[in-house]
């Protein structure tokens, strides 16, 4: 090997990009592999692709998408799956489990389970109708989790606009991303818990719409808690533009959700949306790229994990 070619090649593992051409030639089959058990689990439950994604969004606003959501809690280790955001939330860890074996069956130890999180989550959207991307790949696998990151990174239900900015900016992402992002709500359910103050403490929501939600989610806290709604009340299994729609009327289930339409800096984007689906499909594809860009391991750093639960 001639020395310039000593030269880039360390020069290229300290500066390590991500590429949608990662592994083109060390796992061929990645995509294909991904694409068909997502499809099979969707198949089985169509929520588990609001899951999915979900978890993608979970991984990367902690520390970067490295996959530390996937590890399990041991007696000397505290992962990321107790924390507030997470605990009796977060799910389909058992797909990702599948995705992984069938990975590794094709082409073992090469695929890390954040670049799995990553292409399940493009999966997910294109499957249940929404646009599709070129998925940047390359990441390594985290061998470290936080739970307190998880707690204050993640945002919560009860955000404010400026809080969800502030979050957002923080890594990178604009007000049209958080727009754009908040957009996966248009698929998937929320419990009880995440929405109770809403449909009983607040006027900017819909009467008739609050008193359906209040059917199945008590006033009382501890009862129903894990009662589900729909995030999107027209189509929770399809990816469309039905979530910008609702929050023009008021009939965001979320506080959060709303708060993109109330009156504030967001109130534009979300009206465009609401009447120019293909806007929000090319915004939320872009944001999505933007997503999967913060802070990821590459090069040398992090490792390729055997299993997702756990480090090597």
């Amino acid at each position: 090997m001639t020395n310039m070619a000593l030269f880039v090649l360390i020069l290229g593992s300290a500066n390590a990009q991500l590429s949608t051409t990662f592994y083109s030639s060390s796992c061929p089959k990645i995509l294909s592999t991904v694409k068909s058990t997502v499809q099979s689990a969707i198949s089985k439950e169509s929520r588990m692709g609001a899951s999915l994604l979900r978890l993608h969004f979970h991984d990367c606003f902690v520390n970067g998408c490295d996959g530390s959501i996937l590890l399990d809690d041991t007696s000397n280790f505290t992962g990321e799956k107790n924390a507030n955001p997470n605990r009796n939330s977060a799910r389909g860890f058992d797909v990702i489990d599948n995705i992984k074996s069938a990975v590794e069956n094709v082409c073992p130890g090469v695929v890390s389970c954040a670049d799995i999180l990553a292409i399940a989550a493009r999966d997910s959207v294109v499957i249940l109708g929404g646009p599709t991307w070129n998925v940047k790949l390359g990441r390594r696998d985290a061998k470290t989790a936080s739970q307190s990151a998880a707690n204050t990174g993640i945002p919560a239900p009860t955000s404010s606009l400026s809080q969800l900015t502030t979050r957002f900016s923080a890594l990178g992402l604009s007000s049209n991303d958080l727009v754009a992002l908040s957009g996966s709500h248009t698929i998937g359910q929320a419990r009880c818990t995440s929405f109770r103050a809403r449909i009983y403490n607040e006027t900017n929501i819909d009467t008739s719409f609050a008193s359906t939600k209040q059917s199945s989610c008590p006033a009382t806290s501890g009862s129903g808690d894990n009662n589900l709604a729909p995030l999107d009340l027209q189509t929770p299994t399809t990816f469309d533009n039905n979530y910008f729609k609702n929050l023009v009327q008021k009939k965001g289930l979320l506080h959060s959700d709303q708060q993109l339409y109330n009156g504030g800096s967001t109130d534009s984007i979300v009206s465009g949306y609401s009447t120019n689906p293909s806007s929000f499909s090319t915004d939320f594809a872009s944001a999505m790229i933007k997503l999967g860009d913060i802070s990821p391991l590459t090069g040398s750093n992090g490792e390729i994990r055997k299993n997702c639960r756990a480090t090597n």
